[in-house]
């Protein structure tokens, strides 16, 4: 049989091999011929000075944690020293006062041996957490009470040391090379004949000092003395690596250099071993909260090896920075400063009863602002989950929540998530993940927050749920103040980032049509904050509408066209009953909150706080034009419904497009524009067959949905007429769009023209106003043919090429070519 190379260490001067982890400053007992090592070693009750000189110098022994170290462990604190210990520091720390003599200590971080003859620089066997030169690393005043955990590291090394004593005194052949690769007939009789077991004493009650990390963790984690010491003697090796060494021969097996529960079991005392083991079971504290892992599940349950995961590791030694894992699923969410007191005290109040289960429910409100500023006024540390992080990740839900539930125990933490909308849309995968969640977190704080109401089926707890209504224009206009004041102290030098108090209520007035959370509000802020600063001028309502614009998701462009608004009021050319109903209209889209929300003027169930108008006239009376105006004045997109996504000849598919649509439309701040809207907003008719029933429940579809929109939708239409009744009463805004007179289309030739066209002295706009009846569209058509003309001739626009214009505009509406309309230009016309 060849041996493991690194199982035994040999003595090149005596020729003897020395199991790894024998300790050698215990007195030794004769040496065997030919063997360089000790083959016993006494008792912690006996101590021998001469028994420390007797070891040569020069020998490599593996030794085992010294009381000078039980001391330094004792006694470590930010900037303490191993080099003075008290003697009543741990049991058996009397020993520390005999100094080593030529003695190697073989540790990760000792100090290089002493020549041979020259004595040790510190106490016997240093520190075993002291870097080279004996001083023992500062430990954070972050962790809140590390005395403690140092001191009973203390205790868990003094129960190794007297652990390998006891397997050295029981051991006949400690220096076999082949030692735990075999069992000899005498070891198999000790096996049978001795009770077995580590020389250690049995576990005496304690408690953690009021106040320190191991006092928390217990409170948090409900674990029992034992259970701290189990954690700790798991905890060993990642604090001092000798441990692992020690542990692997205690194993009998230097490859498992972790304790296994059986060795841990044993270290914290024997007489509890056998009812103590259930303590490292599945559903023990330890390991359901996650402070230790069991490991290797093939194995026998007393030879699995226990770790601790270093999380907790950093926990226990100060350090609060969470879990890599989780990064990208912490969403950093700041308090809504702007949240009434009466609701965040409702909010705290809910959260500190019961299981602390909490659904607040966003009417329109800073949802997320407020739970995180309820959790503040009530203690804990709020954790905040982002539900769209969870959702792009559906198989790491489990993983991911048993970490933040291990977060947030660690730190004493409460957790928000949300939104809740932002989960998967199946409502099985849906219930599964906030299962998971509502599972892994029973027994800390959890708020939910989200648009959508709690569905009983998520938990088998049902949470207090508060709805949090629409912020006031005023405490919209603060938030506002809040977020541009928050972005503008990045950088206070920079010009573009001077705000005063009086420009926040006109740039809040911008913006007042939109609906925006306190994220979104933020992350607007920042870019117009930082666009004006690249411009180098203060922030202006044009800087702030173009970042709100921003905040769009792109769900709608893949069912509507988007035009971006490049027209405003002064390009409109309608009657004054007309211009008044799109003032009308912008009004009421900008205080819809105030009047439908803080007012109350929409009162019911289930009825959406939107603003829906019609714009019926003849084709090219300006009707989608004054669409995109209104949406210019709200500082909005305006999204053109595409009939050709909508309409789908299968039974059902169309009211399906229309409720993404409309879904979609909602969670943007956008005008929604349905042209040719009698396709789909016709007359319900008399049932004949099947097409007349499908035909009449879309109707009665969309007559539902447009009393729950939230968003701003226009309808144009050139046949009113042909708009089902039902639909006209639930419209808020009609305007009218009749053909221009002649004033009007004087102006309108004006406009269209323009100013940069090269005009000749001949061109008689008047006249062209006054004799041909077109509306703004059929205008703007000629103002363009006529314009190519004269591109093409290089010269200026003249009144033959503008009536070969209108002639051909004639020609293609279908109308004849008077000589009481063209007048004088009849023959230039007759041969366009």
């Amino acid at each position: 049989m060849t041996p493991t190379p690194n199982r035994t260490q040999t003595s090149p001067e005596a020729g003897a091999s020395t199991p790894p982890g024998t300790p050698v400053d215990a007195a030794p007992a004769a040496p065997a011929a030919g063997r360089g090592t000790a083959d016993a070693a006494p008792t912690p009750a006996e101590p021998s000075a001469s028994g420390a000189a007797a070891a040569t110098a020069g020998n490599s022994g593996h030794a085992a944690p010294g009381s000078a170290d039980t001391a330094a462990y004792a006694s470590a604190a930010p900037g303490a020293s191993g080099a003075a210990a008290p003697a009543s520091a741990a049991p058996g720390a009397a020993r520390a006062a005999a100094p080593a003599t030529g003695n190697s200590r073989d540790t990760a971080s000792a100090a290089p041996a002493a020549p041979s003859g020259a004595e040790a620089a510190g106490p016997v066997g240093g520190d075993p957490t002291a870097a080279p030169g004996g001083t023992v690393p500062p430990v954070s005043s972050a962790s809140g009470g590390a005395d403690g955990l140092w001191g009973r590291l203390a205790v868990v090394e003094e129960r190794v040391r007297r652990a390998v004593a006891g397997r050295r005194a029981g051991d006949p052949d400690p220096g076999d090379p082949y030692r735990g690769q075999y069992l000899a007939p005498e070891a198999v009789a000790r096996l049978l004949d001795e009770p077995g077991g580590l020389d250690v004493p049995p576990h005496e009650p304690w408690e953690p000092p009021a106040g320190s990390v191991l006092g928390r963790l217990a409170r948090r984690f409900g674990l029992s003395p034992l259970d701290l010491d189990l954690l700790l003697v798991a905890l060993a090796p990642d604090i001092d690596a000798r441990f692992e060494r020690l542990y692997g021969y205690l194993n009998d097996d230097l490859t498992r250099r972790r304790p296994t529960v059986g060795l841990a079991l044993e270290l914290c005392g024997p007489a509890g071993a056998i009812a103590a083991r259930f303590r490292l079971a599945p559903g023990a504290p330890l390991v359901a909260g996650g402070l230790v892992e069991v490991r290797e599940p093939e194995r026998p349950p007393l030879s699995r090896v226990v770790t601790v995961p270093d999380r907790v590791t950093a926990h226990l030694l100060g350090q609060d920075r969470p879990d890599a894992r989780l990064a990208g699923v912490l969403d950093a969410v700041h308090p809504d400063p702007t949240a009434d007191p009466a609701d965040v005290r409702r909010a705290a109040a809910a959260a500190g009863t019961g299981i602390g289960l909490v659904h607040l429910r966003s009417r329109g409100g800073d949802a997320a602002g407020l739970a995180v500023a309820a959790l503040r006024t009530a203690g804990p540390h709020p954790l905040a989950l982002d539900a769209a992080a969870l959702a792009r990740r559906p198989a790491d839900v489990p993983e991911l929540v048993r970490l933040v539930a291990l977060e947030a125990r660690l730190t004493g933490a409460a957790v928000v998530l949300g939104p809740l909308q932002a989960l998967p849309g199946e409502p099985a995968e849906r219930a599964r993940a906030v299962r998971a969640v509502c599972a892994a977190l029973r027994g800390i704080p959890l708020i939910t927050h989200g648009s959508i109401g709690w569905d009983p089926e998520w938990a088998a707890d049902t949470p207090v749920t508060l709805a949090v209504p629409a912020p006031s224009p005023e405490r919209q206009a603060a938030r506002w103040r809040h977020a541009l004041e928050r972005a503008a102290t990045q950088d206070a030098d920079s010009p573009g980032r001077r705000l005063t108090a009086d420009d926040v209520p006109d740039l809040a007035e911008a913006v007042a049509a939109h609906r925006l959370d306190a994220r979104q509000v933020g992350r607007a802020a920042d870019v117009a904050v930082r666009t004006a600063a690249a411009a180098g001028r203060p922030v202006g309502p044009d800087d702030l509408r173009a970042a709100v614009r921003a905040q769009n998701g792109a769900g709608l462009d893949r069912l509507a066209r988007r035009v971006e608004p490049g027209v405003g009021w002064d390009d409109l050319v309608l009657p004054p009953a007309t211009h008044r109903r799109l003032r009308e209209l912008a009004l009421r889209a900008r205080h819809r909150e105030q009047v439908l929300g803080q007012w109350g003027m929409r009162p019911g169930g289930g009825r959406g706080r939107g603003v829906i108008a019609l714009f019926a006239g003849e084709s090219g009376t300006g009707k989608t034009m004054s669409a995109e105006v209104v949406a210019a004045d709200l500082g909005m997109d305006l999204y053109v419904v595409d009939l050709s996504t909508v309409v789908d000849k299968y039974v059902g598919e169309t009211e399906k497009n229309l409720e993404r649509i409309f879904t979609e439309a909602s969670a943007v701040n956008a005008v929604l524009l349905f042209d040719e809207a009698d396709a789909i907003f016709g007359k319900r008719s008399e049932v004949k067959d099947a097409h007349d029933r499908h035909a009449n429940i879309e109707s009665a579809y969309l007559l539902q949905r447009m009393e729950s929109f939230d968003g701003i939708a226009v309808l144009t239409t050139n046949l009113r007429a042909n708009l089902d009744e039902a639909f006209t009463r639930r419209l808020d805004v009609v305007a009218d769009f009749p053909v221009p007179d002649a004033g009007q289309r004087l102006a309108l030739w004006e406009r269209c023209l323009g100013g940069r066209l090269p005009r000749a002295a001949d061109l008689d706009l008047a006249f062209c106003a006054d004799r041909f009846e077109l509306a703004g569209g059929s205008i703007r058509a000629c103002a363009v043919t006529a314009a190519y003309f004269a591109a093409e001739s290089g010269a200026p626009l003249t009144m033959h090429t503008l009536v070969t214009a209108i002639a051909q505009e004639y020609r293609k509406l279908g109308r004849l070519v008077l000589e009481g309309e063209f007048g004088p230009y009849l023959q230039a016309a007759v041969g366009a």
